[in-house]
């Protein structure tokens, strides 16, 4: 059964949405935890779409926020420098060359050096637009990030629809008064407003006003 979206506009999320760096995430997060003393499943529960800083606020409630923004300026560079296992999420390839005539913009909790490693080390494009961690006063799940590029597209946020897999990111798409896409097996526990499996499931039709994301 074929779900038909109509949009003006689409915000995509990197991680687990454009590409699959579950791995490199996790390897350098348990090897921060691990001297902490936290428990690993309460760390990766925490850290998916989240900026860093944030992650360790909340995994470290009692430490002072510039440990946390030091750390966290480590921590982007060492993700940087290590993309081993970084992989495209199966149609996001497709998917960013069908957006290209739309308006359309990235929407990450990463740095810029970041987000154009692991694009790059996926073989992906990154779109003209993104917004970045420089580029915001609050993390997801605040919706600072989506509204922020639907301000610069010039698009109504109720005509934009996220891609996002993760809670923090699928809260911030819906705080924004965005219609939000969930992607992978996960993400459908979230509460998103429609869900695939992986974007092989998303078609871009073009229309007189907009175009169409047609989910099979």
């Amino acid at each position: 059964m074929t779900e038909t979206i109509h949009a003006r506009a689409v915000l995509l999320d990197m991680d687990g949405t454009l590409v699959d760096s579950t791995a490199v995430v996790e390897r350098l997060w348990l090897a921060w935890a691990e001297p902490h003393g936290l428990d690993p499943a309460t760390v990766l529960g925490v850290i998916h779409g989240r900026q860093g800083h944030q992650s360790m606020a909340i995994l470290l409630p009692e430490r002072d926020h510039e440990v946390n923004i030091h750390e966290n300026a480590v921590m982007l560079a060492n993700e940087s420098s290590d993309v081993d296992g970084v992989v495209t999420i199966s149609g996001a390839d497709e998917l960013l060359t069908a957006l290209l005539p739309h308006p359309h913009a990235i929407v990450t909790s990463a740095d810029l050096t970041l987000m154009n490693a692991r694009m790059t080390a996926a073989g992906l494009t990154v779109p003209a637009i993104a917004v970045t961690a420089e580029n915001v006063s609050a993390s997801k799940p605040d919706p600072e990030g989506f509204l922020r590029a639907a301000e610069l597209l010039g698009v109504d946020p109720a005509d934009c629809v996220v891609f996002e897999d993760s809670s923090a990111g699928i809260q911030a798409g819906l705080a924004a008064g965005m219609r939000v896409i969930g992607v992978g097996k996960h993400a459908v526990t979230h509460g998103p407003t429609h869900h695939v499996d992986d974007l092989t499931q998303v078609t871009v039709v073009d229309t007189d006003d907009g175009f169409t994301l047609n989910l099979r």
